[in-house]
């Protein structure tokens, strides 16, 4: 029963983001969705200071494919070196190889520009739906459902999700900030990061319940 529960919560997570996808595509494909944007930008920009756009530039740092790459190389060490867990080794590799993909793929339909006024910092290639939000979802995401079980308090696992989802919201906020990405494009990126994460937790979940439902028909 509780495997069942896993494996529903799996599919209505990645249900509920495949549609939040598609309505924020279809808004952002027939530009019903321009105002939402300008007021959001309108909002994050006013508390504009050298101080938070040094703090922006550093949350995007965070986000950005070198530090994701450490990370993922200190998470792939410690799976493997440290937990032992080569099943859950394969999961993460798996997640982060197809976030970029799937957001190059994306980025390549929908072909959206990026806002061309004010910007902080200079970024090439299309906007929709957003690189680093993906990447943020994904890498924090997978460790946390990674680590959850491995944290015996309660504590411990809320400051967890505490980091994990100030970590990803913040990522988004200062592509957002730093003029390089419309709002909706981090919504999107949100949502497909969370579609392709719960398939894959969802694969890696049954995988794992029909391997040891095999070995326990085998002994």
């Amino acid at each position: 029963m509780k495997q069942n529960g896993q494996f529903l919560i799996a599919f209505l997570i990645s249900l509920f983001s495949l549609i939040g996808f598609c309505v924020m595509a279809i808004l952002v494909s027939g530009k019903r969705i321009v105002q939402f944007d300008q007021s959001v930008i309108s909002f994050i920009r006013g508390f504009e200071s050298s101080v938070v756009t040094s703090i922006m530039k550093f949350f995007t740092f965070i986000g950005s494919l070198p530090f994701v790459l450490v990370i993922s190389l200190i998470a792939l060490i410690l799976l493997d070196k440290v937990l032992k867990h080569r099943i859950e080794l394969l999961l993460f590799i798996v997640v982060m190889i197809g976030t970029p993909l799937l957001n190059q793929v994306l980025k390549f339909v929908f072909q959206r520009a990026r806002p061309d006024f004010h910007r902080l910092i200079e970024v090439e290639g299309f906007s929709f739906p957003s690189g680093h939000a993906m990447s943020a979802f994904a890498v924090y995401g997978i460790l946390s459902f990674l680590l959850w079980r491995h944290i015996p308090t309660r504590l411990g696992r809320v400051t967890l999700i505490m980091f994990s989802s100030l970590f990803i919201l913040m990522i988004g906020v200062s592509r957002i900030y730093l003029g390089v990405h419309y709002p909706s494009d981090i919504i999107g990126g949100y949502f497909a990061s969370s579609c392709w994460l719960a398939i894959a937790i969802w694969i890696f979940q049954r995988l794992k319940s029909e391997a040891r439902r095999k070995k326990t028909w085998v002994e």
